[in-house]
């Protein structure tokens, strides 16, 4: 996926950040040796072979200048702290930070280098498992979302924008809603429904919110993507820089119960199969914001495909309906 705020860099550049990162140790000789990665919507990411024969990543930040949206305002800064953080369950296999540079003097954003991962990405390899294999896989997914979400907060909403937090879930949540909407807004974003339409239906089910009191991790990245798999197990999960203290209920594992058809084998290994009335429209809520989130961000990235765009209206359609009717 190409998007303008992946801030690419030329091999010297790269070659200095790593002398820099691991005490004079260069880049490995050869070709091959660097891979930029193009699967990531947002940052940048390498591949990188040392000299030492250690195998690492790298992800630089968008450029100082790039427009991002609210809610994006230093996540890099929250990806990193929220790896470190679930780093101390071993339960949540998540790749060693190794080297977290803010300086921008060797580049001109922040970087990291992290962990190679051992295994395949589960999106590229789950067609090829069977059937037994995906469901164990799925079940190992919602245990360790679960032990993510065991981690609890001091407050709601994001690490890296203390204008998008607050005291209580309702308050928060309704702050991260008008956020995306005025990112949409600046770039006349078209939703297929008013932003009326949308304040409308959120507010009339904001009650729901009120019953969320503990601020507990949430990685809200969680699709297939950002898992690897290796001899038929999770062997680990990656991009923590969506993460924010919040609800639960906003995983991806439980929009599968409206759009993959009831409970699924996730949802089995995180151990939620039943659902309340007010669970089922906070569910709702989230989709709706995530859907939101997607559409926005295209105005954003310039991507090189309608992919975002067309995810976010198969989303948007049917829980707009669904918060219409309930």
């Amino acid at each position: 996926m190409e998007s303008k705020t992946k801030n690419k860099k030329s091999f010297d550049q790269l070659a200095r950040m790593v002398e820099r990162a691991f005490n004079g140790i260069t880049i490995a000789a050869g070709e091959g040796a660097v891979r930029e990665l193009k699967e990531g919507w947002f940052n940048v990411a390498y591949d990188i072979r040392l000299s030492d024969g250690r195998e690492i990543i790298l992800k630089i930040a968008p450029p100082k200048d790039a427009e991002v949206m609210i809610y994006e305002k230093n996540i890099m800064t929250t990806e990193v702290d929220s790896m470190r953080l679930v780093a101390q369950n071993p339960a949540i296999p998540v790749p060693e930070i190794y080297y977290f540079d803010t300086q921008q003097d060797v580049c001109d954003s922040d970087y990291f280098f992290m962990e190679k991962l051992k295994g395949d990405n589960l999106e590229q390899v789950r067609e090829s498992l069977s059937r037994e294999n995906r469901a164990q896989i799925n079940r190992q997914i919602g245990q360790i979302i679960h032990a993510v979400n065991g981690f609890t907060g001091t407050y709601f909403g994001y690490d890296g924008n203390p204008d998008l937090r607050g005291d209580t879930w309702k308050e928060t949540f309704i702050k991260i809603v008008e956020a995306v909407l005025e990112d949409g807004a600046r770039k006349n974003a078209e939703y297929g429904f008013e932003a009326r339409e949308i304040r409308e239906v959120m507010m009339k089910h904001a009650a729901a919110l009120d019953s969320v009191t503990t601020p507990q991790l949430v990685h809200w990245d969680a699709w297939n993507s950002n898992f690897f798999v290796q001899n038929g197990k999770i062997s680990g999960i990656l991009d923590f820089e969506r993460a924010l203290w919040g609800d639960p209920l906003m995983e991806s594992q439980f929009r599968e119960l409206f759009f993959e058809g009831g409970i699924s084998e996730s949802m089995r290994g995180y151990g939620k199969i039943t659902f309340t009335p007010a669970e089922d429209e906070r569910c709702h809520l989230y989709t709706l914001y995530l859907a939101l989130v997607m559409k926005t961000e295209c105005y954003y990235r310039d991507y090189d495909t309608d992919e975002v765009s067309n995810i976010s209206k198969m989303m948007m359609e049917p829980t707009m309906r669904w918060l219409r009717e309930n």
